[in-house]
């Protein structure tokens, strides 16, 4: 192995970079690297919806009772975050469909911006 082809892998606790032409089989891809996206489409995840949050002492928060209000950071008219195990791929707002709630989504966070949330 030449010393190019040696630095150019990832040393032990180093995650492989990959761009996004890469990962969904793009013309950057050589037909080694595609990744077969088959492997993953079941595997399940969890999909939550941020309404807002607020900060509170544990005082007030034991002082808490059924009918109790807690004011949120968030104004009404605001979209709700979709996160998918934890990380934030969009914006919605809540919607009734047969009696269950339910998110119509207003703005898919783009794969660039996921990234560079990870960072």
């Amino acid at each position: 192995m030449s010393e190019e082809t040696e630095s150019e892998q990832p040393t032990t606790g180093e995650a492989a970079q990959y761009s996004p032409d890469e990962l969904a089989g793009g013309n950057a891809a050589t037909e080694s690297s595609e990744v077969n996206l088959d492997l993953v489409l079941d595997i399940p995840v969890d999909v939550s919806l941020r309404v807002g949050s607020t900060e509170i002492s544990i005082r007030d928060l034991v002082k808490l009772v059924e009918g109790s209000v807690i004011a949120l950071d968030r104004d009404a008219t605001e979209p709700m975050d979709v996160l998918v195990n934890g990380t934030l791929i969009a914006r919605g707002e809540i919607v009734v469909v047969d009696d269950r709630f339910g998110v119509r989504l207003t703005d898919v966070i783009s794969p660039l911006e996921r990234i560079e949330t990870l960072n």
